[in-house]
C-alpha cells in the first residue's frame, strides 16, 4: 500500500524496553480522492475530506523519522495494514488498525524561485536507498 499525506502532529519516538528497538508513531492526513464538487459538498455538510491514518515505523527509519520529520511535513509511505486488539481495564476488547511502514520518503517543497512565486514542485528525500522517483507530481516506488 502506498500513501501520501501530511503529518498531523510531531512523530513520537520510543524504545521497546525489552529489546531497545526504536519505534515511532505518527498520524498522517491523506486527502480523499474527491471531485471539486464532491469536496465542496462534503465540506458544506461538515463531512471529512481526508482520512487520518496511524502509522508505526520501526528500527533506524523510526529514529530518522523522529529526527527529521515534523508536523505538517508531506510524506510518502509504503507499508502494510496491521490489525490488533487489546483488553481495557474494564474487560472490553478494543480493535486497532494502523499502517506499519516498510519505507518512508519525505517530500520537501522546493525553495521559492527568484520571483518569490511558489513553483509547486517537490523534491524527494529518503531514509533508505532505493528512493522512489518523482515524475509529474506522482511518486513511483
Amino acid at each position: 500500500m502506498n500513501l501520501i499525506g501530511r503529518l498531523t502532529s510531531e512523530p513520537q519516538l520510543r524504545y521497546i524496553p525489552s529489546t531497545n528497538t526504536p519505534t515511532t508513531r505518527m498520524i498522517i492526513a491523506v486527502n480523499r480522492n474527491l471531485s471539486k464538487e464532491k469536496k465542496e459538498e462534503a465540506q458544506s455538510k461538515g463531512h471529512p475530506t481526508a482520512d487520518f491514518i496511524p502509522v508505526t515505523v520501526w528500527g533506524k527509519q523510526a529514529e530518522n523519522a523522529a529526527k527529521y520529520l515534523e508536523k505538517g511535513n508531506r510524506v510518502a509511505i509504503k507499508g502494510r495494514i496491521t490489525t490488533g486488539s487489546y483488553k481495557t481495564n474494564e474487560g472490553e476488547t478494543r480493535y486497532t488498525t494502523e499502517v506499519t511502514a516498510e519505507n518512508i520518503e519525505f517530500l520537501m517543497e522546493k525553495k521559492k524561485d527568484t520571483t518569490d512565486h511558489d513553483t509547486g514542485d517537490y523534491e524527494l528525500g529518503d531514509f533508505q536507498s532505493g528512493s522512489p522517483q518523482l515524475d509529474d507530481g506522482e511518486v513511483h516506488f
